[in-house]
């Protein structure tokens, strides 16, 4: 259990350096070529001299070939690190570092809460659409808030906790499998034609693999609800997830979506406009508020920030408890 401690470590690391823009710049991030290796090999078998049941097929393949690739490449640096002594070590933490995503994510949500007090609504709607897929235009200052506050709830499961669950599962090839996964549902697991039938089996491996994360997300949330505003926000939080989780189209974001959404007493998700088609979903929590504005997203990053920290508490939990046993 002892890569517990790196993770505490990468975690740590994360929160206080993030993502270094002078960083990425200069070096393709691991991310941009997982995404690099899923379009080569969607450009070659994802063309229409296929049929639908042979894309379906070649999606497979595809990621299944990719998850193992990832999952061999994490084998390599593993060992590799091993045989680096301290230096392996301190190499390990950056990698997994890396690959969470809590002060990127928290600066992203800030922006938006920045650009509605610095440039009203268009500054608003100029930053949201860095982090969400809907349309911008279509939004008002509630919600432009709400679209930042569940981006982040969405974005803390599979951007922080699934990226942990899986280190401290399966080490580095777990973590390395998991981020081009989820890259993978990303960029080719949308239900539309090009991908419906391509990315078919990267999407609902994606949901097997955020099914644990989805959950525990939700009940950090409440848990930093509960430290943050208070037992009953927490205990609104966790009721709200346990009810409304399941009104969200994914069978994982609706969870922590809830949870803050009960968390800040506020309507949540709701009927939204993605690339001009109308999505008509019911909202999470209605009895909570309908209005939000920037003073909610910037509670919502305390919360978020509240979660990460219980998980990282988590984590240090289990390792002294294995330390004992």
């Amino acid at each position: 259990m002892s890569h517990l401690l790196l993770l505490l470590a990468a975690i740590g690391l994360d929160r206080v350096v993030g993502d270094p823009p002078w960083l990425w710049q200069r070096l393709p991030h691991p991310v941009v070529i997982f995404g690099k290796a899923i379009d080569l090999m969607e450009k070659r078998l994802n063309s229409a001299a296929f049929t639908p049941e042979e894309r379906r097929l070649n999606g497979v393949f595809t990621i299944v070939t990719l998850l193992v690739v990832s999952a061999v490449f994490g084998m390599i640096l593993s060992s590799i690190f091993r045989h680096l002594g301290l230096f392996g070590l301190i190499l390990e933490i950056i990698v997994v570092a890396i690959f969470l995503a809590q002060k990127s994510l928290g600066d992203h949500v800030q922006a938006v809460a920045d650009g509605l007090l610095r440039s009203g609504l268009e500054g608003g709607r100029q930053a949201v659409a860095m982090i969400v897929g809907r349309d911008p235009k279509t939004l008002d200052e509630a919600g432009v808030s709400r679209a930042a506050i569940e981006s982040l709830s969405e974005n803390f499961a599979d951007g922080v906790v699934a990226p942990v669950f899986w280190y401290a599962v399966a080490g580095l090839p777990g973590i390395l499998a998991y981020k081009m996964l989820n890259t993978a549902d990303s960029m080719i697991g949308h239900k539309n034609e090009r991908f419906l039938q391509f990315g078919w089996a990267s999407a609902r491996l994606d949901d097997f693999a955020n099914w644990p994360a989805a959950r525990l997300s939700a009940v950090l949330i409440a848990l930093a609800a509960m430290l943050h505003l208070g037992a009953g926000a927490g205990r609104r939080s966790l009721s709200a997830a346990l009810r409304d989780s399941g009104l969200h189209r994914s069978p994982n974001s609706g969870w922590p979506e809830a949870a803050m959404a009960g968390a800040l007493d506020q309507q949540l998700a709701g009927p939204r406009v993605y690339g001009g088609v109308r999505v008509s979903e019911p909202m999470m929590h209605a009895a909570g508020r309908s209005d939000a504005g920037p003073a909610d997203i910037r509670t919502g990053i305390r919360v978020f920030y509240a979660a990460c920290s219980v998980m990282a508490g988590s984590v240090a939990l289990i390792w002294l408890i294995a330390l004992v046993i």
